[in-house]
């Protein structure tokens, strides 16, 4: 994965968005903290510097050692980064006297700048800060306004390097992708070289490489992310791979039997275990949320360990990690407790210690579909909306027993079921129902009931971060609804969940 470009990460919440636009140019980036970057500076062909929450001005603001990379590598510095330059070099930064937030229109573009090819005064740009850049850094020659921010871009003769107070990387900037692809592939020289056929190529020869003959095992889930990291090793190391997919008892209505027939079609080596008992057991009387999650995660490793144990001279364990995880881990914040990070720490089970492999540890999630697509994963695999690792656990509010897990993937199932049959499914990002701790009464014939509420839930997104409901028809929402208290034992009541993400999350618990 040649032709780097290196993203420092000052703790913006926009930093994750760079990368994936600058991924969507076909070009591979990697993110660092601004404090801990790469030491072999030499692959990367540019560098951008993300926004911060901090201002420049602050003690405690990061302060980045850019001596190896400023006036040696195309740099491109937003928001905090460019007002980090003006700063430090020669320029002022002070206090906005108005509030620079929100959408903004150029309305001054220096000509002939290569930055700003194909760019034309009043293109809309996002900003988000409290200070300005009053003054200009040392040769700094303005490239660019705003009605309210006169050094809105900047760059400094006799080097490659450029500066935004605006945000290129966000939706709400509408030429930001050029711009950014005006700035490494035209200014930076950056090949467009990183699709999925190139990424997929080299990968299976990295890891074979890396693996040679040894065994590797691997905890399928059903979801895209375990489900593309097994096809590719699959591809790199064949038989080698054993795959296990546990049930916990809390997956959707009959998804265990059909998802390990579709793993099966797909030539892979897996073994199912059905450990629905054992885990429903566990969960007897647990209603804390984070107390179900726990259960759920220990009685899987368990199970996992007890079928690891089977197996000869393992010597891998393959995971399914994506980019965010590994961003989230490293975060200038600090790095986060994860059980990837410790699979060496004694007292854990014997298959957390070994090495780990994960194939898509570089990718976002996007982009893990499209090399699933590019190894010929059936898309309706591939476009399976994200369920959570506990399952159908924290979709029931309060305890779980077997009536109650029966009664949510019924409705589920007539949900779900519906959202496809209404060519609705894959305009949702995800969708599912929620089984409410409350009873409410019912008329049903001439009797009168006391029975279950359910909500359902459906939401639209893109990374899971943000989300918003989705506004399903009110023909569809009256059918299903009928649907789920005709044909559903227990049921009464249907609420459709009406609230974005933030502040409420997709998830109930």
């Amino acid at each position: 994965m040649q032709h780097n470009v290196l993203i420092l990460d000052f703790g913006s919440q926009y930093t994750q968005l760079i990368a994936r636009r600058v991924r969507e140019l076909n070009i591979f980036c990697e993110i660092y903290p601004y404090n801990n970057p790469p030491e072999d500076l030499s692959s990367f062909k540019a560098v951008i510097l993300s926004g911060s929450p901090f201002s420049v001005r602050s003690e405690d603001a990061p302060h980045p050692d850019l001596s190896e990379i400023r006036g040696k590598k195309p740099l491109l510095a937003v928001c905090y980064g460019a007002q980090y330059l003006a700063h430090f070099s020669g320029g002022e930064v002070a206090p906005s006297n108005i509030r620079e937030y929100g959408r903004a229109n150029l309305s001054f573009i220096k000509e002939g700048e290569t930055f700003f090819e194909n760019v034309n005064v009043g293109s809309q740009v996002w900003m988000s800060h409290s200070d300005t850049i009053k003054q200009l850094p040392t040769n700094g020659v303005r490239l660019a306004s705003t009605k309210d921010v006169e050094n809105a871009a900047y760059r400094i003769e006799g080097e490659e390097t450029y500066a935004i107070q605006f945000h290129p990387e966000v939706y709400h900037s509408t030429d930001g992708k050029q711009m950014l692809e005006n700035f490494l592939v035209k200014i930076a020289g950056v090949e467009q070289s990183f699709t999925a056929n190139a990424f997929v190529e080299e990968i299976i020869e990295e890891l074979k490489q890396k693996i040679g003959n040894d065994k590797v095992v691997l905890g399928l889930s059903g979801g895209v992310d375990s489900t593309v990291a097994a096809v590719l090793l699959n591809k790199a190391i064949g038989d080698n791979l054993y795959c296990i997919f546990v049930n916990n008892g809390l997956l959707r209505k009959n998804e265990f039997e059909s998802v390990l027939h579709q793993y099966k079609d797909m030539g892979l080596n897996v073994k199912g275990v059905d450990a629905s008992a054992r885990f429903l057991d566990a969960l007897a009387g647990l209603d804390d949320p984070e107390a179900k999650r726990k259960t759920i995660g220990r009685v899987f490793i368990e199970v996992f360990d007890d079928e690891a144990h089977l197996l000869k001279d393992v010597k891998w364990l393959g995971q399914g990690t994506i980019y965010p995880d590994v961003i989230e881990s490293v975060s200038v914040k600090g790095p986060s407790a994860t059980i990837k990070s410790h699979h060496n720490v004694g007292g854990l089970p014997d298959f957390m210690k070994l090495q780990v492999v994960e194939p898509l540890r570089m990718l976002f999630k996007d982009e893990v579909r499209r090399v699933g697509k590019t190894l010929g994963i059936d898309d309706e695999l591939l476009g399976r909306h994200p369920f959570p690792g506990p399952g159908l656990a924290i979709r029931i509010l309060g305890d779980i027993t077997p009536e109650k897990v029966s009664i949510l993937q019924e409705v589920d199932a007539i949900f779900i079921n519906g959202l496809k049959e209404h060519g609705l499914y894959n305009k949702v990002w995800q969708a599912g129902a929620i089984l409410l701790p409350v009873n409410s009464v019912g008329v049903m014939g001439d009797e009168r009931t006391y029975e279950k509420v359910v909500a359902l839930r459906a939401v639209e997104s893109t990374d899971g971060m943000t989300a918003d409901w989705v506004h399903l028809p009110y023909e569809f929402l009256m059918k299903v609804s009928n649907e789920i208290i005709n044909k559903v034992k227990g049921v009464n009541r249907v609420v459709y969940d009406i609230s974005s993400k933030p502040p409420a999350t997709i998830e109930w618990e």
